[in-house]
């Protein structure tokens, strides 16, 4: 199966089924040097787990990961890091009824078509598991990213037809959804209880703002930081839609309110006024934080009746069975972070060639 590598320098291959013996990932281009135990990769695991509240999947799983290589007391080696997350609580039983049609919304269908044949346990590497990996590598890269001073942070700006007003970072922690704003964790839990009743799921969408992002990294072609970033997040299987800055907003806009005025700082160095450019110009970053939403779909699996066709060509009407979020958006929080500071670095370490005078930093004698 080709396409579960992605990166340049810092380079991750995910592996594994969300019903097999486990998921993992290999991180290679990591640094040696750096401080990481198991500790530094469970903290974003857990944030991805299932099971943590009533609107998450019941399955029961600890995602408790284990590093096999790359690390000795303490420290990275600069060899490849492999990561294994052994899987415990499969139901794989849950799934034989879905082996004979395809259900709505999901990779059932096009994945038959590709390889003539699917892993139905809960969808193999179509699963949502998957991007168990991607945290794993993920927590790597914010790891060496706050070494440099960069910070990313991911949290859920709305939910159906709730949008946050307020943010409190401290808030993002203290509710289900990851909204920094307790009043619209309230209004969703609300919005959500209903769509539960109706056995029916939803949407919305996550906003990642990183700061402390130097000037001058990305290119100018076909590896814009910027697109990039929308290929990492358009990876994840939930999210359909990517916007940089003001996205969409944009066409509605004119140049005059639009564009990013330029000024200088108190500090004698170039800044801007606004930026609705979303910290990208030209696929480079402009030292203004980078913004970035992803629009998460409403979960594929609901108990609803649903039309579809079996294997043998016939219409049918299914409901979905077994243990699925009713949202994916909370979970796909640290998922969206991850998958942006694995872009960021990445670009970081792409970016050392540039210019001579870093070269001659690094090699001239």
């Amino acid at each position: 199966m080709a396409g579960s590598s992605f990166g340049t320098i810092f380079k991750l291959t995910t592996w594994g089924e969300s019903h097999g013996s486990g998921i993992g990932v290999v991180v290679d281009g990591v640094p040696s040097g750096l401080p990481l135990c198991e500790e530094d990769i469970q903290v974003f695991l857990d944030r991805r787990k299932p099971g943590q509240s009533k609107y998450t999947t019941k399955r029961n799983e600890t995602d408790s990961v284990q590093i096999l290589s790359g690390v000795f007391e303490g420290k990275t080696t600069g060899t490849p890091i492999s990561m294994a997350i052994f899987n415990q609580d499969q139901h794989s039983r849950d799934y034989r009824e879905i082996a004979g049609y395809y259900r709505p919304g999901h990779a059932d269908y096009t994945f038959d078509e590709k390889y003539g044949f699917r892993d139905y346990r809960g969808g193999g590497r179509s699963s949502g598991r998957e991007t168990i990996g991607r945290v794993a590598a993920g927590a790597i890269a914010s790891k060496l990213l706050k070494e440099l001073g960069i910070s990313v942070t991911a949290y859920t700006r709305s939910i159906g037809s709730v949008e946050m007003e307020t943010f409190d970072p401290e808030e993002i922690r203290n509710n289900p959804f990851s909204f920094p704003d307790a009043a619209a964790a309230k209004k969703a839990s609300v919005l959500l209880e209903d769509a539960m009743a109706r056995c029916d799921s939803m949407g919305g969408i996550v906003e990642c703002v990183a700061s402390g992002m130097p000037s001058g990294v990305g290119d100018p072609v076909f590896e814009k930081l910027d697109a990039n970033l929308a290929k990492a997040l358009m990876s994840i299987g939930a999210v359909k839609g990517v916007e940089i800055g003001d996205g969409f907003s944009a066409a509605r806009a004119t140049g005059l309110t639009n564009n990013d005025a330029f000024c200088m700082d108190e500090g004698g160095k170039i800044k801007k006024l606004t930026n609705h450019a979303g910290g990208i110009l030209g696929g480079i970053s402009d030292g203004s934080d980078i913004i970035v939403r992803a629009a998460i779909k409403p979960t594929p699996s609901i108990a609803s009746p649903q039309h579809t066709v079996n294997k043998q060509g016939e219409d049918i009407t299914v409901q979905i069975k077994g243990r699925h979020d009713p949202i994916i958006v909370p979970r796909a929080v640290v998922v969206v972070e991850c998958m942006t500071a694995i872009v960021l670095l990445d670009a970081l370490l792409v970016g050392m060639s540039s210019r001579l005078e870093n070269v001659k930093k690094i090699w001239k004698p």
